[in-house]
């Protein structure tokens, strides 16, 4: 059974004790998240990117996230496991989205994460939310609009634009979103929209003052070095691990040092006897 819901988010926020996050997309990498103690786990359509390599996330579809959130789900036993719904999964009709909603709840996912704040979106919060599914928002930097926003920037650059954000965000959290994911934003923005709101804020490129942070597991483990966003800290260099590995696997077998004795089966002696006639 997986421990951490919707209220353990709320009490967190409410305790001011930070919550963490990192994307995943199979069964062993979430398994080690979990064991780590990761608060929740976020099923990005960053794995258009990340793993399906994509120019950006929008050729994600709704097979390819249940998929990876039924890997994700069954590697999981502690940490909630949320996943985002992918693009135009939920922009044309109320009742398809809440079909799509409930399509990755039944794939494993304790809750969904959808981008935006328009009336539409907000009719699918709360339709959502009414049929028992938790909806987590997405505001700032929406990377399914990336080219309707015109590229990889950052918003809320202005007073104006901040309060535009923070309108949203009260928006989002009475349509029912029990959290709001803010991306790209100044700090100063993030910090302000965080204090002014019940609901938790989840930072990526947001400053230090959300109630939480999540990153992309593969930039944070040094995996995906395709980009290299300002808010991201690597914590290792698995790129070089692999690599080095690979070329040391590539060694032993072109000089025969792989399989050993020890790696490989063997005959009864009898049996190998046999083959010499």
């Amino acid at each position: 059974m997986k421990n951490v819901t919707v209220q353990t988010l709320q009490n967190m926020k409410n305790n001011g004790e930070k919550i963490s996050s990192l994307t995943a997309y199979d069964y062993s990498t979430a398994k080690y998240l979990d064991e780590a103690g990761i608060d929740f786990i976020l099923v990005g359509d960053s794995v258009g990117m990340v793993i399906l390599g994509y120019d950006n996330t929008c050729n994600v579809t709704m097979e390819d996230m249940k998929v990876f959130t039924g890997a994700v789900a069954r590697g999981t036993e502690r940490a909630m496991v949320i996943a985002d719904m992918p693009f135009m999964s939920y922009h044309a009709d109320i009742a398809e989205a809440v079909k799509n909603a409930g399509e990755l709840i039944r794939a494993g996912a304790g809750a969904v994460k959808l981008e935006g704040a328009t009336d539409h979106i907000l009719a699918v919060i709360k339709r959502c939310v009414e049929s028992g599914i938790p909806v987590m928002a997405h505001l700032g930097f929406t990377p399914q609009s990336l080219n309707t926003i015109g590229g990889f920037k950052v918003q809320g650059k202005t007073y104006d634009a901040t309060m535009r954000l923070m309108e949203q965000a009260k928006k989002v959290q009475e349509a029912g979103a029990f959290a709001v994911t803010l991306e790209m934003i100044p700090a100063e923005s993030a910090k302000y929209i965080t204090e002014h709101l019940d609901i938790p804020t989840i930072g990526i490129g947001a400053g230090k003052d959300c109630s939480g942070q999540i990153l992309v597991s593969d930039d944070v483990f040094g995996k995906y070095c395709d980009l290299s966003p300002k808010f991201v800290r690597r914590y290792g260099d698995m790129s070089l691990l692999i690599k080095n590995a690979a070329a040391g696997y590539i060694n032993d077998v072109k000089h025969g040092n792989f399989p050993n004795a020890d790696e490989s089966f063997n005959l009864k002696e009898e049996e190998a006897g046999k083959l010499c006639c």
